[in-house]
């Protein structure tokens, strides 16, 4: 299993406020789904969400994988906290989310 990317994801009240700002920084907007709006520039991406609609949880971090699969059953086999199962979203990517020794919880996704 490889990293394709990582992404923080900044829980926002002020979605538009906070476009503008990154736009500032070279941002801009390359994917809106009205709850999780992503930036991006060349070398990273941002995403701005004001909860997320198809999971318990808003997680902290995104990491884009190659093979989801292989990370779900690495990270179910090390006995970490799955915090929302892996499935299929209908907006496109397959996903879950675990908790890590911090208590942050990671989306981990490969895009389908």
């Amino acid at each position: 299993m490889t990293v394709r990317r990582v992404v923080p994801n900044i829980q926002s009240e002020a979605v538009r406020e906070s476009r503008e700002f990154y736009g500032l920084l070279g941002f801009e907007e390359v994917m809106n789904h009205g709850w999780i709006m992503t930036l991006a520039s060349p070398a990273a991406q941002v995403s701005l969400m004001t909860s997320d609609k198809t999971a318990p949880v808003t997680p902290d971090m995104s990491v884009e994988v190659d093979d989801v699969d292989a990370a779900y059953a690495a990270v179910r086999d090390s006995g970490a906290e799955i915090v929302h199962p892996l499935q299929d979203e209908e907006w496109g990517v397959r996903r879950f989310f675990v908790r890590d020794p911090n208590g942050r919880v990671i989306n981990v996704l490969s895009h389908r």
